[in-house]
């Protein structure tokens, strides 16, 4: 028997462009009846009654071409839309601090734009030291640790990708073993496994880990040498931005030139804060902080409200009430050759210099980590004609050559 196809009505002749809707059978087989209850897709032919589907084959080439269309506009649009962001770019100035200031801005955009893998790459290269227990990193500025409301990358993302690249594909992801603000540089040590994070992070909770921190102050404390043990509350501040900061919550009060002990609040949390002033001019500071407890913003609460010397860079704790850039007098402003329009700008000089871990595992020896400063912090120490310590004559020597560029 053979197969053959439908044959159209006299009335109707078939066009050159239609498709049967349903293929031929091999002649093997039998042959169907040819009904409308099968499968086929009713044609729309004026009265054809055919059992085929018409596909109009200009009709898909127009359909194909305007999508063409739409999408050579789409790409333009994009690329007009990028030649309109390089155009807005801010002007590169001719004053060797106001670039270095525009790097800052442009390095912390870019921190989270950029892949993972690359900045897992970045932090590869400051290890400040790796054993079988513990990565210890350089924390770059402008990095948040977790992540969280208009985070787009943090150092929690990074760490399985860290540890492929330091101990092959294999690797379990690296563990945090404590926080550093998104605003501060320095020392952040890692651990391999769970059981040893939290060994770690029992000796940082049970106050066993010395802690280190440099810091520019605005203004000079007095005295040079000595401990802030006031403790710190958290509080709404009342301005024409509601907000939330940190703030003291003192045990004493002077009443009519006498101390008045007053009722702690039940919020309020110990902060102890050891500092010694390393160097200093008349309106600015390099102070080394020991932070005995681990209150959140304790050093910056402390510097800023306890002793009237906020850190360089430190917008939110400058003022109470207000949350605006931060105000500085004409002359530091005149050493470190900026406008006060550019103070936003200025970076927290906040960085965690040395941590001193008790040993660890079978180890016998205590673990020093010291990590050098970054190069904005140098830089701002050589423009406001601060010293180092004799220790850190190789870093004073970066600035210097910095501050002839």
């Amino acid at each position: 028997m053979t197969c053959r196809a439908p044959q159209l009505p006299p009335h109707c002749s078939r066009p050159s462009h239609v498709v049967l809707a349903r293929p031929a059978l091999p002649c093997k087989m039998a042959a169907p009846r040819w009904s409308a209850s099968g499968p086929w897709i009713r044609g729309n032919g004026q009265g054809c009654g055919s059992l085929f589907t018409l596909v109009s084959k200009p009709f898909c080439s127009a359909a194909a071409a305007s999508t063409a269309i739409n999408a050579q506009r789409l790409a333009e649009k994009l690329r007009a839309q990028k030649r309109e962001q390089d155009t807005k770019k801010e002007p590169v100035s001719t004053n060797a601090v106001q670039r270095r200031v525009q790097e800052i801005v442009r390095f912390t955009r870019q921190l989270q734009r950029v892949h993972p893998n690359v900045l897992a790459k970045a932090l590869t290269r400051g290890i400040l030291h790796q054993d079988k227990n513990l990565v210890v990193i350089n924390k770059p500025y402008g990095l948040p640790v977790h992540g969280g409301p208009g985070v787009q990358l943090c150092i929690t993302d990074v760490l399985p990708i860290l540890a492929k690249m330091l101990h092959g594909h294999k690797a379990e992801p690296l563990h945090l073993c404590h926080r550093l603000d998104k605003e501060t540089t320095g020392v952040m040590v890692l651990a391999w496994d769970k059981d040893m994070a939290h060994q770690v992070q029992e000796l940082f909770r049970t106050r066993q880990v010395v802690k280190k921190y440099w810091a520019i102050t605005v203004h000079v404390p007095m005295p040079s040498a000595g401990v802030v043990d006031i403790p710190i509350v958290e509080k709404e501040a009342q301005g024409q931005q509601q907000h939330h900061k940190m703030t003291l919550s003192p045990s004493y009060r002077m009443d009519d030139g006498k101390m008045v002990k007053v009722r702690r609040s039940r919020n309020a949390q110990v902060a102890v804060t050891q500092y010694q002033v390393l160097s200093s001019t008349l309106s600015s500071a390099l102070v080394e902080l020991q932070p005995i407890t681990g209150i959140k913003h304790q050093l910056r609460v402390h510097l800023s409200f306890g002793l009237d010397c906020p850190i360089l860079g430190d917008h939110k704790y400058s003022d109470w009430n207000r949350l605006a850039p931060q105000k500085l007098s004409v002359g530091t402003l005149k050493k470190l050759g900026l406008e006060q329009s550019k103070a936003r700008y200025i970076p927290l000089h906040l960085h965690a210099r040395q941590l001193i871990l008790p040993a660890l595992g079978s180890g016998k020896e205590e673990l020093n980590l010291v990590c050098k400063l970054p190069r904005f912090f140098v830089h701002s120490l050589h423009r406001l004609r601060l010293e180092m310590p004799n220790e850190d004559q190789n870093e004073n020597n970066e600035a210097k050559c910095l501050g002839a560029q």
